[in-house]
């Protein structure tokens, strides 16, 4: 035992200093801040979509309609309070909320300028809740500004306003459409809207007109705002009471969804319920790096030190099972120093990440149930792969030899993978169950259960599965590790380690003895 240990000790202070530990070390903070920074980065530094209209309705009602409604959103998202208080009551406190920024807010700017223009009015100072139609140029103008776009940028909230850009012609020859798709062409547009003469007619067929293929927000955002702007004014038109209208908008909706807890009572099942049944899928796929990354480490190590004959020298000291005890022992060791520094790594993340979802990530990411699951079965499965990679590394010679040897293990590591959404979404399925009591996955599909979670019952069932799979593995990796660590040349085949399995144990004695077999 203590020569195993030692063995173990010497493995992982080799590992930790291999720029593979660091890598895997760093790896993970890299990627969050990735996620989180660069992600932040290249929303902000997304191009403004600059687009026209060729409004063909009686006085362009309709897009400026859109506009109006969409200017009045924005504007409303700087609104203080709640959504509940009354219009005037609304009016008061928004004109108390703008008196009392600071004379550079963008806000408090912006409502300068329509003072100076002749309009002292907010967003909500009109019965229907819109802006004066003198007041929209005003606004589109002042907004075009870099200056004042940037100001209003870094109040952080989501404006369409910023994000989109009219650009009116006062010009555009005999055929505007023509002329319009020669700029988008040309890169001067991102788009460009065609709007039927009579927007209300079931039949109207209005366009879309980009280049784009992908992104598809500017069409959205444009569309869910003349969705209701025609909405409205088809009702207007029938003439409908108040009650009527609100008799046929209003559609047939449930509560908020509730759940039946330990004690049989029903409640509301809240958003960080929702967000933490997905999160098991996180776990996993980071189970199956961390599981693959330490395993393979070992494979590589085996074979490097065959390679180059250390081994050799290693079984002068120790035995062959000595020796692959410590090698596992030392490499897992490396591979959970890693996953404690991934576990430290998102605790840290998540306080950085967007606060957008109204949900604490810290108590989803340090939920003991996900965190003690992360670990065992993290210790579980690298020491299931790791008895089937140790056997692998030591028949091999040399890194290509082992690549035809790894992929049908690879392609078993893939099953949890292609399984993730499907068992997070029915975690206790025939599916799942099944996946479940398969030694090789295991470890994975009960981790994507986590959220569920299974009864106590299946937890103790599949920790037995996994114990007998781990006494076999082990079983056979030794007895192929004892044989294949000595040999060199032309690497055995299937049948004959399956002989080496068959093969009593007292075959292949003391390390002499296996050298002079050579």
């Amino acid at each position: 035992m203590n020569k195993t240990l030692l063995v173990a000790q010497r493995e992982f202070a080799e590992n930790m200093r291999t720029k593979t530990f660091w890598l895997g070390i760093l790896s993970f903070p890299i990627l969050i801040a990735i996620a989180i920074f660069v992600g932040k980065l290249f929303e902000q530094s997304k191009d403004v979509r600059r687009y026209a209209i060729l409004d063909h309705s009686e006085g362009q009602w309709l897009s400026r309609a859109v506009l109006d409604r969409s200017l009045t959103e924005d504007l409303a998202k700087f609104e203080p309070g709640e959504d509940s208080a009354t219009s005037e009551e609304r009016k008061e406190r928004f004109r108390e909320w703008i008196e009392s920024l600071d004379e550079d807010h963008p806000i408090r700017q912006l409502r300068e300028a329509l003072v100076s223009a002749g309009i002292d009015e907010s967003a909500m100072n009109r019965p229907d809740g819109t802006l004066p139609p003198e007041a929209l140029p005003i606004i589109l103008s002042w907004a075009s500004d870099p200056a004042h776009a940037k100001a209003l940028e870094k109040l952080g909230r989501d404006l369409a306003l910023l994000d989109y850009r009219l650009v009116e012609y006062d010009d555009l020859g005999g055929d505007p459409e023509r002329e319009l798709r020669r700029r988008v062409k040309d890169g001067e547009l991102f788009a460009f809207f065609v709007i039927d003469a009579d927007p209300l007619d079931l039949d109207s067929r209005s366009r879309y007109v980009s280049n784009n293929k992908s992104d598809d927000d500017l069409r959205k955002w444009f569309s869910r705002h003349a969705t209701e702007v025609v909405r409205a004014e088809r009702i207007e038109r029938l003439d409908l009471t108040d009650r009527e209208v609100a008799s046929i908008e209003a559609g047939f909706r449930f509560a908020e969804q509730e759940q039946v807890n330990d004690s049989g009572e029903s409640e509301t099942v809240t958003k960080e319920d929702k967000l933490g049944a997905h999160a098991p899928i996180a776990f996993v796929y980071l189970l199956w790096i961390a599981v693959f990354t330490a395993a393979n480490m070992l494979l590589t190590n085996t074979i490097e030190e065959k390679s180059n004959r250390l081994i050799e020298v290693l079984l002068s000291s120790v035995s062959p099972l000595q020796l692959m005890a410590g090698k596992v022992i030392g490499i897992g060791a490396t591979g959970l120093t890693i996953v404690a520094s991934w576990v430290v790594s998102a605790m840290i993340g998540v306080q950085f990440a967007p606060q957008g979802l109204g949900v604490d990530l810290g108590a989803i990411v340090g939920n003991p149930l996900y965190l003690g699951s992360f670990v065992a079965y993290f210790l579980a499965g690298y020491l299931l792969y790791a008895a089937v990679l140790v056997a692998i590394g030591s028949v091999c010679n040399s890194l290509k030899e082992a690549q035809s040897l790894m992929q049908p293990v690879f392609i078993l590591l893939m099953v949890p993978l292609i399984a993730m959404v499907p068992v997070v979404q029915d975690p206790n399925g025939t599916m799942a169950k099944v996946l479940t009591y398969i030694p090789l996955f295991t470890p994975f599909l009960m981790m994507n259960r986590a959220a569920a979670p299974p009864p106590a019952w299946e937890y103790a069932a599949s920790s037995i599965v996994i114990l007998v799979a781990l006494v076999i593995a082990f079983w056979g990796a030794a007895k192929i590790f004892r044989i294949g660590i000595l040999m060199t040349g032309k690497p055995p085949k299937i049948r004959e380690i399956l002989g080496w399995l068959r093969a009593p144990v007292g075959i292949v004695g003391s390390p002499a003895r296996d050298s002079s077999t050579r």
